[in-house]
């Protein structure tokens, strides 16, 4: 019995080859509306599916493959004598290997103007239906649904004769990568049109690899970096490395906690950060000066750290940041001169940008896996929430405003529990993760040195107790901010006009954990 090869992709890379080297090694070509067009242009001999169903392709091509003399071909156990007898018996001839790529459903609804109807029409339905087909059917058909892998059957073929049980079985089980990963794209891109704001009963994530890490967290974990399959504006996985080593698990994790804080701001602003936590923020009339107030908060955890800009690096800058080293820095652009000097430090990674300014997408959500669930939420995309209230005798003075607004931008991206003092719009002190809220609020104010007296505190969580106000006053805090709604908010109120220190409600918490 002749082998026989069904060839139909929407991607035609390659497939002009990969239907060559079959068809030397005695393979029939059965094919498809464009993928048969490309291959008779290129003078190969190929046999349409309606000569072997004897039904016509219908509704604009929606109908071609979705036969029994197809599919039997395809299901049929080789190893199975009632299936080879029933083949037999109906005139089905067996198709060894399948080649079948999809619909451009991403393209597709990444256009900005993609209608529904476009989109819908871009939902592969056969492609899919053979492809998992043939994958059930691995031990006896070889399935491709990435051009990448065209050599590697055709080599088994030529070495052997067939291909591998072994990579039969990895085709398959890519098959069904791919198939799951375009159900779940249909899926979110539905969900988004029925009811962008639920959260899904039933929930299908897909992620592509975007590489493989050298390792993860730590040296003994295993790690790879994935991105979601539509772009989403400002998010590390656009930026373009300039210069230095490949980024690692650890690299990208507190990069991106670097976009998440710059975000909040719109002024020329720099955030350092160290270990996913603000160890230095500042905003200024220039980027050097704000650079100054970041690295000046904690020059000595700034070593080693990310900085992120939201405005083009020049060279004072980039000269001024070259005398420490720094992991990482990013931009939205580079002056020559500026370049010049970061990529001197071979080791340093430079990464452009240009769209680091682009805010949030309403749509995003945030995962925490934990053993055996995962928790989503939406993002944490708000500062304040309505209007803020001052619960205090003083007023805060429209220097204190300013500050304490900065500084609630920055606590919001510290870990809980979290204090971060400002001053100049320039963060002094931050004290980040603690089990108790006095210790986050002590070690900011260390922290700070002499520079607090004068300063304003936010905090991300209410004060359970007056104690973290008391050490403020003492310190020379003249203002602070924090969310309120503890039961015990009056004490911290009277402690505070005790001391002549404005504070603010603002009736939003900033968990960060």
């Amino acid at each position: 019995m002749a082998k026989r090869a069904f060839l139909s992709v929407f991607d035609k890379t390659g497939v002009v080859d990969f239907a060559k080297g079959l068809i030397g090694l005695g393979f029939e070509i059965l094919s498809t509306g464009g993928t048969q067009k490309e291959l008779e242009n290129a003078g190969l001999n190929v046999v349409n599916v309606s000569d072997i169903t004897g039904f016509p392709e219908c509704l604009d091509g929606r109908v071609k493959t979705l036969h029994p003399k197809i599919h039997a071909g395809i299901l049929a156990m080789r190893g199975n004598k009632e299936h080879m007898n029933q083949l037999k018996e109906l005139g089905v001839e067996t198709i060894d290997v399948v080649a079948v790529n999809l619909y451009p459903f991403k393209q597709t609804i990444s256009e900005a103007d993609v209608t529904l109807e476009d989109a819908i029409e871009n939902i592969d339905i056969g492609g899919p239906t053979m492809l998992r087909a043939a994958a059930k059917n691995w031990q006896d058909v070889a399935v491709i649904v990435d051009a990448a892998d065209y050599g590697k059957v055709l080599d088994e073929l030529k070495a052997e004769g067939a291909v591998s049980r072994e990579t039969k079985f990895y085709l398959s089980a890519k098959v069904f990568e791919n198939t799951a990963a375009y159900d779940a794209l249909i899926a979110a891109y539905l969900r988004q049109q029925v009811n962008p704001d639920a959260i899904p009963e039933k929930l299908t994530l897909t992620f592509e690899k975007q590489q493989d890490m050298r390792y993860g967290e730590n040296p003994h974990q295993k790690a790879a970096f994935y991105r979601e399959p539509l772009a989403v504006a400002g998010s590390l996985v656009n930026a373009e490395q300039l210069n230095g080593k490949e980024l690692s698990f650890n690299n990208i994790n507190d990069a991106a906690g670097a976009l998440d804080c710059l975000r909040e701001f719109t002024e020329t602003t720099v955030v350092g950060v160290k270990h996913a936590n603000p160890c230095g923020v500042g905003s200024a009339e220039t980027l050097y000066d704000a650079y100054m107030k970041a690295y000046e908060c904690d020059p000595v955890s700034i070593y080693g750290g990310i900085v992120a800009c939201n405005r083009e690096i020049d060279e004072k800058t980039a000269s001024q940041m070259s005398k420490i080293f720094l992991e990482i820095v990013i931009a939205p652009s580079y002056t020559k001169e500026a370049l010049d000097i970061l990529c001197q430090k071979k080791n340093l990674r430079v990464l452009r940008l240009p769209d680091i300014a682009a805010k949030m997408p309403d749509t995003a959500y945030d995962a925490k896996k934990v053993l055996g669930g995962i928790l989503i939420q939406d993002m944490n995309g708000k500062l304040f929430d309505g209007e803020c209230k001052v619960v205090t005798k003083r007023q805060p003075t429209e220097e204190e405003l300013e500050n304490l607004e900065f500084a609630f931008k920055v606590v919001k991206y510290v870990k809980s529990n979290g204090i971060a003092i400002a001053k100049g719009m320039g963060t002094l002190g931050i004290g980040p993760g603690q089990t108790n809220r006095i210790w986050a609020a002590e070690m900011a104010i260390e922290r700070s040195g002499e520079d607090v007296k004068g300063a304003v505190l936010a905090s991300d969580a209410f004060f359970p107790f007056d104690d973290c106000v008391e050490v403020a006053a003492k310190a020379g805090i003249t203002a602070i901010i924090q969310p309120g709604g503890s039961i015990r908010d009056e004490d911290s109120i009277k402690k505070c006009d005790e001391n002549g220190i404005a504070m603010i409600f603002t009736g939003i918490r900033h968990f960060r954990h």
